[in-house]
């Protein structure tokens, strides 16, 4: 399809009926809390505490373009003064810079950044240890090359990136913009815009600044916006020039006006200001202005001002990315690294004492011995101290080079291979083709690459439902109309083309048809023949008038057929005004001033005298529209629970008892509801309306307040037309993904802002409520209320007979009495209890409340899931956050840790991808402490036959090269290819995802049956080769190589036995390592400038050696190789099992055999505090 356009000229909008004496009154009141649920990230306080029960806790996240705004935190800019406008304060120029380095930064702002981790300052300090004389053991350079390289990986790292970023700052700073330059619009960079300088976009072209509206090509004022790259939106929005500059020849007259708004800030949904222009002093909000990164759409070009730049745009302000967070297993694992520190503390202890009882020993003879003497003979009679200090010194002294021998204890190449492994399996869970999401073509991403293992540790996983659950794509189904239920519709058959009207000799049909109910068309086409009839056309007037929809025409193969497409921010307005058009009442125009809509073939123009939109505390929206019959109404449309208090029960309360037993029935099914009621305004209350919005729109302070107080006093006193029953459909594989996370003793709560009965619907759909649960509801209104209930819930445990699954559902009035306060510590013992948790009409921080009630009190993994705004609070509190890439925008991805198209994905992301991820991690950082203490101890067994001197038979660049060179390849290869089990193993049996959730893979026992393991491998590796050279007269460089030979084809070995599912790159990696070894080896010792020049050419052709060599690896993998056999046949695991049904095909018998799984303690243990 060709471009959209809009549905009509607005020039000519063809025969409209309407009233002569409406003037083009245009109050649009957009409300600038227009979308509360997203607001809850914005400007928290840090001074304030969030309350997560508050009922004003969705007021509380505001940022400041809901707060009062005084003159002195208030912006002033001189239209088109930009010299005036920035000589009081000099305002950001238009240029942005997302690097982070210069070029003369980039060295001491990233050695800054690397040394925020503890253990690069340890060997840091331990090189320049290193270059004093008195404690030099290995050589200068020597020392220095381990913590040099690592720095030098990641410092190239970090400059790539940056020079990446350089360029796109580059690219984006010199694009050109059309600016107004002594009263002609000349091209200009972007870098070079100012504030208070006017600018001419033109359609499809992007917005350089944020910018306030003073004229566009429609002659009513409208834009139409695109604000993909802001938010993720594709539908477009509509923004409005005001009145008092959308007349004005910008190119040919001097315009004079000052701006007076608030400061930058990052809420994309608000703006507050005021606008003086020829004397006369507007308002501006939201709607008025729009924002760097948005495009131009079906306008052909729009004026604006700048009012931010660069820095300060709001797109810029929120493009801080997900916040920082750390692995459990990374975690636990600076626990063992502080043991491995005490080890080597140890380790130096035992050196420097036992080298002070020698020295003591042999006092009388420290003159003449080589090492120790303390005579200078070097100008012939002895004189002074030579290579000695005192006893005590020397001990220190002893001490302080036993921490530089023995530095390779806290492995440094662990962290860069953390980092290169998690990219590894980045990559491999960014390619996963079962992750792809053809529907919204969007792929698996990882934004934070820190985490990866955490996948695999799940114990509770908190889901949004709308959008998340279910599709977010709004399906009329029903309604109720004066108190009748029209259901027919939800088993009848779309019609083929649907409603259509002639505009111009063309054919208008909606793009998208909806299921209509015979009866309910009859009674609409019987106009305002009869009571039902005259309610029938106000309910669906109502449904087309009262939205923010922008309808727009798209081509179709046939030129004399037109298609009308509703754009819109919200997709229940977009079903319901489709359903509207399905009965023939069909919108046809948007202006900001009056919609014309096609009521059974006529053409009506309606004015649109004021729009108060949707904001979370009214919870519902209005619109006063001037009809053609010259009579006023307000339309208003909201939740049931906010519509029934503003409605008029006087009038007829059986119509309303029918209403409501109607939306109990629409809720038990699943739908969304909605009421939809009116009223008639006479004269002297649109008066009366007229003058307190425009008082509250022009105020700067309060404003947000003020205009939440004129909606709702306009919208009082209503007569109810009826409510709808809109359907939004589980996704694809959503029942099968929740009970394969209940196999895997996942816990799923559903956190969502429905009705109760809606919510319940939902989770009888998906199979998170089954027939068999006794469910514990708990709809509290006072703190008494919802005490006695959880008692209540809680002696449902204690009683006796045959253990039933509890299901809690609870309301959000319920969690304002309950959370943060003595009763949150009843409820999570309640709630940890039950199979299922169902969390209903919550607010965004409330959700976050849920989160942290786990959190907090325990020490399991929690992950959240939401596509929206509103779950942005959640996201950032779980330990793991997921966003869903669905119809709601990309606040809840760009919030995330993960970002997928379909909850489904879940299962393979948690169950397989999750369970190797935690697997191969666990069993990387148990090596690499392996590796690393064998090479240790075998020094330390070294110096224990050495007088304590700390002299070592291996090569000082062996010692460097042994984490960088020789081991490193292979566990990083290892730790993103290998699989304990396949993809089909783990998806078909989701129990074996609990070895994570009980941290069998890393854990304190394994740590110390490790390091017992890594003893007795070291003494096997020295001893064989000491014991067998003892009296010969081999030098130590010699065995020194055999000992690296060694101990490097026996940590290989080790990992070799260790690894399930081999490939080309693995046996490469392992064996290419071995060989690697002997090749520098013997480089090394070919060098005559070095120590043990020729060494191993030497020892090599000699039989012993290979001798020494086979023996040692045999002596010390036997005793792993026996253990890890009777171990596995005597008491396997889960994953064993598995594993063996795998290797050897008895798929049959596995799937026919009870495996009983390890049970997972439930409910979870509650942290000491």
């Amino acid at each position: 399809m060709d471009q959209p356009n809009p549905a009509v000229d607005p020039q000519n909008p063809g025969p409209v009926t309407e009233s002569s004496s409406w003037q083009s009154l245009s109050i649009l009141s957009k409300d600038s809390s227009r979308n509360s649920a997203g607001e809850g990230s914005y400007g928290r306080s840090g001074s304030k505490p969030v309350r997560y029960g508050s009922r004003g806790a969705e007021s509380e996240g505001y940022s400041s373009s809901q707060k009062e705004i005084t003159d002195e935190e208030a912006r002033f800019i001189h239209i088109n003064d930009p010299q005036q406008t920035n000589n009081k304060f000099e305002f950001a120029r238009n240029s942005i810079k997302t690097s982070k380095y210069s070029v003369l930064s980039f060295l001491p702002r990233n050695l800054f950044e690397q040394f925020h981790r503890v253990a690069y300052i340890y060997f840091l300090v331990i090189a320049i240890l290193n270059q004093l004389p008195q404690l030099a053991v290995f050589g200068r350079g020597a020392s220095i090359m381990p913590l040099a390289f690592v720095l030098l990986v990641t410092a190239i790292k970090d400059a790539y990136e940056d020079w990446r970023r350089h360029r796109s700052d580059r690219i984006e700073n010199n694009r050109f913009a059309s600016v107004m330059v002594n009263g002609k619009f000349q091209q200009k960079r972007w870098k070079d815009i100012q504030v208070g300088e006017i600018l001419r976009v033109y359609s499809n072209e992007t917005l350089p600044c944020d910018m306030v509206l003073l004229s566009t090509s429609d002659p009513t004022g409208v834009a139409y916006i695109q604000t993909l790259n802001l938010d993720g939106e594709s539908n477009l929005k509509t923004r409005y020039a005001k009145q008092e500059t959308l007349s004005k020849m910008i190119e040919k007259e001097v315009i004079i006006g000052q701006i007076k708004c608030e400061r930058p800030n990052r809420n994309i949904y608000g703006f507050l200001g005021n606008m003086v222009i020829d004397g006369k002093r507007v308002s501006l909000g939201p709607s008025n202005i729009v924002l760097r990164g948005c495009e131009i759409k079906n306008t052909a070009w729009v004026i604006g001002v700048a009012v931010y730049t660069g820095r300060e745009t709001k797109v810029m302000l929120n493009s801080s990315g997900a916040p920082s967070k750390r692995s459990r297993l990374e975690t636990h694992m600076n626990r063992e690294i502080f043991y491995l520190s005490a080890f080597l503390v140890a380790l130096c202890t035992i050196v420097s004492t036992c080298s002070g009882v020698w020295l003591h020993r042999h006092r009388d003879e420290l003159d003449y011995i080589p090492y120790f003497r303390k005579l200078q003979f070097s100008y012939g009679e002895p004189d002074g101290d030579y290579n000695y200090s005192h006893l005590g010194w020397q001990v220190f002294f002893i001490f302080l080079m036993s921490v530089i021998v023995f530095q390779v204890m806290i492995p440094i190449s662990l962290y860069i291979s953390m980092e290169l492994v998690r990219l590894g399996q980045a990559y491999f869970m960014i390619r996963d083709r079962r992750m792809y999401d053809e529907t919204s073509n969007s792929r698996f991403q990882c934004r934070a690459l820190n985490i990866n293992e955490d996948l695999g540790q799940i114990k509770y996983v908190f889901s949004d439902k709308t959008g998340t659950l279910t599709e977010n794509k709004m399906e009329f189904q029903c309604a109720s109309i004066v108190g009748v239920d029209y259901s027919g519709g939800r088993a009848a058959l779309p019609e083929e083309n649907g409603y259509a009207v002639q505009v111009d000799g063309q054919v208008l049909r909606p793009k998208m048809t909806v299921k209509a109910d015979p009866e309910l068309q009859r009674l609409v086409k019987s106009r305002k023949t009869t009571e039902e009839g005259k309610h029938a056309h106000d309910f669906f007037l109502a449904l087309a008038a009262c939205n923010t929809i922008v309808p727009l025409v798209v081509d179709t193969s046939d030129p004399s057929v037109k298609l009308v497409d509703y754009q819109g921010e919200s997709p229940d307005e977009q079903a319901l005004v489709y359903a509207a058009a399905t009965y023939g009442f069909m919108l046809i125009e948007r202006t900001s001033g009056y919609i014309v809509i096609d009521v059974q073939g006529e053409r009506q123009r309606f004015e649109v005298l004021g729009m108060h939109e949707f904001d979370s505390d009214r919870k519902r929206m209005s619109v006063i529209v001037g009809c053609p019959d010259k009579t006023m109404k307000v339309f208003v449309k909201g939740a049931d629970n906010s519509m029934f208090s503003a409605i008029d029960r006087s009038l007829n309360l059986d119509l309303i008892g029918a209403t409501e037993k109607h939306l109990h029935t629409y809720s038990s099914l699943g739908l969304r509801t909605l009421v939809v009621a009116m009223r008639e305004l006479s004269g002297l209350e649109f008066e009366r309306w007229h003058l307190a919005y425009e008082k509250a729109s022009n105020a700067l302070n309060r404003r947000a307040r003020l205009l939440r107080a004129v909606a709702c006093d306009v919208e009082n006193n209503l007569h109810i037309l009826g409510a709808s029953g809109i359907e939004d459909k589980l996704q694809e594989g959503v029942p099968e993904a929740i009970e394969s996370m209940r196999q895997a003793r996942i816990k799923v709560w559903v956190l969502t802002g429905d009705k109760q009965e809606t919510a319940i619907s939902i989770g009888y759909a998906c199979k998170l409520l089954t027939n068999d649960m006794n469910q514990i509801i708990i709809n509290g209104n006072s703190m008494q209320s919802c005490k006695k209930s959880l008692e209540e819930g809680k002696a449902m445990l204690s009683s006796g007979g045959k253990k039933v699954p509890l299901a809690l559902i609870i309301d959000g009035t319920s969690l304002v009495y309950i959370l943060d306060n003595e009763l949150e510590q009843q409820l999570f013992e309640l709630a940890t209890k039950c199979t299922v948790v169902l969390c209903c009409r919550v607010a965004p921080l409330q959700k976050a409340g849920i989160v942290a009630l786990i959190k907090k009190r325990t020490e399991d993994m929690t992950l959240a899931i939401g596509d929206g705004a509103n779950d942005v609070s959640m996201i950032q509190m779980a330990d793991v956050g997921i966003g869903i890439s669905g119809q709601e925008g990309r606040q809840a991805v760009m919030s995330s840790d993960f970002a997928m198209g379909q909850f489904r994905f879940l299962v393979p992301l948690l169950l397989v991808h999750g369970h190797w991820n935690y697997q191969r991690m666990g069993y990387m950082i148990l090596y690499n402490f392996y590796r690393n203490a064998v090479f240790v101890l075998v020094l330390f067994w070294y110096v224990l036959y050495t007088a304590y001197t700390l002299s070592t038979a291996i090569n000082e660049w062996s010692s460097v090269l042994y984490s960088i060179i020789y081991t490193s390849v292979p566990t990083i290869v290892v730790g993103i290819l290998d699989k304990d089990l396949g993809r089909k193993t783990l998806m078909k049996y989701p129990e074996l995802y609990g070895p994570g959730q009980r941290e069998e893979c890393y854990n304190q026992r394994l740590f110390w049956v490790t390091m017992v393991d890594t003893l007795w491998q070291s003494a096997a590796v020295f001893y064989v080769p000491f014991l067998a050279y003892r009296h010969s007269t081999v030098d130590g460089s010699s065995i020194g190589d055999l000992w690296t030979i060694s101990v490097v084809i026996l940590v290989n070995i080790h990992l070799a036995m260790d690894v399930i599912r081999w490939s080309w790159i693995t046996h490469s990696a392992i064996w290419g390592s071995i060989l690697a070894t002997c090749i520098c080896v013997i480089i090394i010792d070919a060098i005559p400038d070095l120590p043990g020049y020729w060494a191993i050419f030497h020892i090599a052709k000699n039989g012993v050696f290979w001798c020494c060599l086979i023996a040692s690896l045999v002596a010390a993998l036997v005793p792993r190789f026996v253990v890890k056999v009777f171990s596995q046949y005597l008491s396997p695991s889960d994953t064993q099992i598995a594993r063996e049904a795998e290797k050897f095909g008895n798929t049959r018998e596995f799937m026919r055999a009870e495996v009983v799984m390890n049970p997972i303690q439930d409910p979870p243990q509650e942290m000491p505090r």
